[in-house]
């Protein structure tokens, strides 16, 4: 691929990438990170090794706890064996709450297991990633297109402190080099702080629809994540995982990344500037989406995302 880089893109079922349009380009296996013989055979296909991506997740399928878990380790022993130079894995921020909802307690388990494998690794942590295509982005988008009245419960009031997709790519492909970045944990996130509400509200000017935002009492996570999930159309389970997850502040508390990565040609984008992006592509390509080579920005929508994503604002 472009930058000289032999890669290997893996799934459970191949066929699946052939949908990606650089597919074609790369070199495609299957991998099935609960199946620790798949993984060291995925592995031996390759050869040498110098950095593996770990951007796996269950959430929204049942005990993903531990099967998270479970997952991190037969990858982690595999990639020791097959001598892997390094991984790089996308976890969550991790508040300093003792109440941490299951998703986050899930991806900071993740990054323990790889961390105590024998590999090099990097962990980078972030929170809400704004882009089209992200489930947290979609959640935020259907809510408010499909809800005049939009209801902000207590927890909306939390931090967070968001991140584009584009920078995300930025900091993921320079913490393949063990010469910038060392092994260890460290946050990835924008400038600017806001709270849930916030983002709503942003996203509401962006999109230009008028919205009534009230605030209601005594309404938990999870009794708001049984009343959104029929709202849109995003897996109700994926729904219900991560609007628990609101009942915790998501702002980071390391910026040491700043020291050892430069930021992107342009500076980090701020969130205002990440919702335009990822709305723009969609008047740039509104009856089909493009494939991820042919996207003017990372931030739009790709045909590859989810059939539940980028649904036009209602209005």
């Amino acid at each position: 691929m472009a930058g000289g880089f032999d890669v290997v893109a893996t799934a459970r079922d191949p066929r699946r990438l052939r949908r990606i349009d650089w597919a074609d380009q790369v070199q495609t296996l299957a991998l099935d990170v609960l199946d620790a013989e798949s993984v060291q055979a995925a592995f031996a296909r390759c050869g040498r090794v110098d950095v593996a991506y770990y951007l796996v997740h269950a959430l929204g399928e049942g005990d993903y706890e531990s099967s998270d878990e479970r997952a991190a380790g037969i990858f982690a022993r595999a990639a020791a064996e097959a001598e892997v130079g390094r991984i790089v894995y996308l976890g969550g921020f991790v508040p300093p709450e003792e109440n941490v909802s299951a998703h986050l307690r899930s991806r900071a388990r993740v990054g323990e297991v790889l961390q105590a494998g024998a590999v090099d690794a990097v962990l980078l942590r972030a929170a809400v990633i704004l882009g089209a295509g992200s489930t947290s982005f979609e959640i935020i988008r259907h809510l408010v297109d499909r809800l005049p009245v939009v209801p902000l419960p207590p927890f909306m009031d939390h931090q967070v402190q968001p991140i584009a997709i584009a920078d995300v790519l930025h900091y993921l492909v320079a913490a393949a080099d063990p010469a910038v970045l060392s092994a260890g944990a460290y946050d990835i996130a924008g400038h600017e702080r806001t709270t849930y509400a916030g983002l709503a509200r942003m996203y509401a000017t962006a999109a230009g629809l008028r919205r009534v935002f009230v605030p209601v009492p005594v309404v938990s996570p999870a009794m708001a994540a049984s009343v959104m999930g029929p709202l849109m159309p995003v897996p109700s389970d994926l729904v219900s995982d991560l609007v628990r997850s609101l009942d915790n502040s998501m702002v980071s508390s390391d910026r040491r990344i700043e020291d050892c990565i430069d930021e992107p040609f342009g500076g980090l984008a701020s969130i205002a500037e990440a919702i335009h992006r990822a709305l723009d592509r969609h008047s740039v390509t509104p009856a089909r989406p493009v494939g991820v080579h042919r996207l003017p920005d990372p931030m739009g929508l790709a045909e590859s995302d989810a059939d539940w994503a980028g649904h036009p604002a209602a209005g």
